[in-house]
């Protein structure tokens, strides 16, 4: 099997379920109307079963495709044409799985006993008050389920729902079972690994068990595993930018998490010194993003949580500011989705789709878009934000998910509708822009005073650069000539 190698053209996020229907399906949409748009596209979690109690992040077979999206056969199709990420769920499986169920069946009879953490596995010698409040996780209250093990009561150790159930990733069964996974997908073709919840993977006594040394560890040994396979390696953290700073010199690809709130602040406020400052530090090996398949965090770009004399990119009030700007901007329907309001694994995160948070104005949201493609790394579009699509308060109401509402599924004709919107025709301009022009390959830099923010990017005679007034959102893209065409301007705002 041939397989393009990893580039840093664009590429796109989606479900295959919710664009296309099919893995299929969206092979047909990135050789069709996305030809010569993205390099790559980052497939959700296609594993069976992909529409479980977290939307695929809770696999019963992490090694199989569910059938009524396709087949390994049609992830290796795609992998002919398109660099291929997927996901590699670390830290737990399904409560559904047969490993565990057979464990909920027979308790420590079940050869998978091992495999899944409880507190006293993780505790032998018991844990007090101190020490369990050391622990972080993305929500309030302690990582642990009362489950019955055979004839056991046991606390399990449930990160995130109590559907997902945390492995023992330093098990022989655990191990087992993660290299299996990996052979599975490397074996399809999948050429980017994207090591979800990794953070949380190591539970270590006497720490907060989120992003120790021995996480770091455990990250480096995945790592190698993944590039001996051919793949690389995408960490997702959600933390300080200085611990994202960290992992970034050890792995392949960190997200760019920062990004999105900074844009956020810089198109609501006019103030372009946070994102400058960024701009300075970020590493250089990012993902970038402004909406993913979660809500828009605020915990990356705040003060530390776990040391919280450690100050952020924003202040506490500029965050604060920050959240109620995304609630007013979209007439309170992100507040609707988020914190405390629905069931939600991290309440530092916004729920509400990129479109929205911008007021659905067409002019500063292609002119966050350009900011995304103009800031060095490889850029990821979510499919949501690709359309220019609004929350989705009916899908949110059916199943009361904060994230839902910015998952909606998109059927053919509002697919072809957007084809034909401004805002999509000059996202998709961008972006192409962004895959082929030569300037993009060479030197960045950060130019302009005050709320004029200037993107440059020059390689040679190549040259493209980002013109905007953050205090309007009015800006424009000059651009060199190159072999696709000749010198000229876009301006980024919508047609009369």
């Amino acid at each position: 099997m041939t397989r393009p190698a990893p580039s840093t053209g664009p590429q796109l996020i989606a479900y295959a379920d919710r664009l296309g229907g099919s893995i299929p399906a969206l092979t047909a949409l990135l050789r069709g109307p996305l030809a010569g748009v993205f390099d790559g596209v980052h497939i959700l979690p296609f594993y069976t079963p992909f529409d479980g109690a977290d939307a695929g992040f809770d696999p019963v077979d992490h090694t199989a495709v569910d059938p009524r999206l396709g087949t390994w056969s049609d992830v290796a199709d795609l992998a002919t044409s398109h660099t291929v990420m997927a996901d590699m769920i670390v830290n737990h499986v399904s409560v559904d799985s047969a490993a565990f169920q057979d464990v909920l069946a027979r308790g420590d009879r079940s050869p998978a006993a091992g495999m899944f953490l409880t507190f006293g596995s993780v505790y032998p010698d018991g844990a007090d008050e101190a020490e369990l409040a050391r622990i972080y996780r993305p929500r309030p209250g302690l990582p642990f389920t009362p489950m019955t093990l055979g004839d056991t009561r046991h606390l399990v150790w449930t990160t995130f729902t109590p559907q997902q159930i945390d492995l023992d990733v330093r098990s022989t069964a655990g191990r087992e079972y993660l290299d299996q996974v990996l052979t599975a997908l490397t074996s399809a073709g999948v050429g980017m690994i994207r090591l979800d919840a990794v953070g949380y993977g190591v539970k270590t006594p006497g720490t907060s068990s989120f992003m120790t040394p021995e996480t770091f560890a455990f990250i480096d040994e995945l790592t190698a595993a993944a590039r001996a396979q051919g793949a690389q390696v995408l960490v997702e953290i959600h933390s300080h930018y200085q611990r994202q700073i960290a992992i970034a010199e050890r792995v392949d690809l960190v997200y760019d998490f920062a990004l999105p709130p900074l844009v956020l602040h810089t198109l609501y406020t006019g103030d372009t010194a946070a994102l400058r400052h960024w701009l300075d530090v970020r590493p250089s090996n990012a993902i970038t993003v402004l909406d993913t398949h979660d809500g828009i965090g605020v915990v990356d770009v705040g003060p530390d949580q776990i040391e919280p004399h450690a100050p952020g990119l924003l202040t506490a009030a500029q965050v604060d500011a920050l959240v109620e700007s995304i609630h007013e901007h979209s007439g309170g329907q992100s507040r609707e989705a988020t914190g405390w309001a629905a069931s939600n694994v991290d309440v530092y995160q916004v729920n509400c789709t990129f479109y929205d948070a911008l007021d659905r104005d067409d002019a500063r949201h292609v002119a966050a878009r350009a900011i995304q493609l103009f800031t060095p790394g490889i850029p990821q579009v979510y499919y949501v934000g690709l359309l220019a699509g609004v929350n989705d308060m009916d899908l949110l109401a059916r199943t009361g998910v904060g994230r839902d509402i910015n998952r909606h599924r998109f059927d053919a004709e509002e697919v072809e509708a957007a084809w034909g919107s401004w805002a999509t025709r000059t996202v998709l301009e961008l972006l192409r822009l962004r895959r082929s022009h030569p300037a993009f390959g060479g030197r960045f830099r950060v130019e302009g005073e005050g709320a004029e923010l200037i993107l440059a990017w020059e390689n040679g005679d190549a040259t493209a650069r980002l013109v905007l007034d953050a205090g309007s959102g009015v800006g424009r893209v000059e651009v060199s000539a190159d072999g696709d065409g000749p010198a000229r301007t876009l301006v980024l705002t919508p047609e009369s």
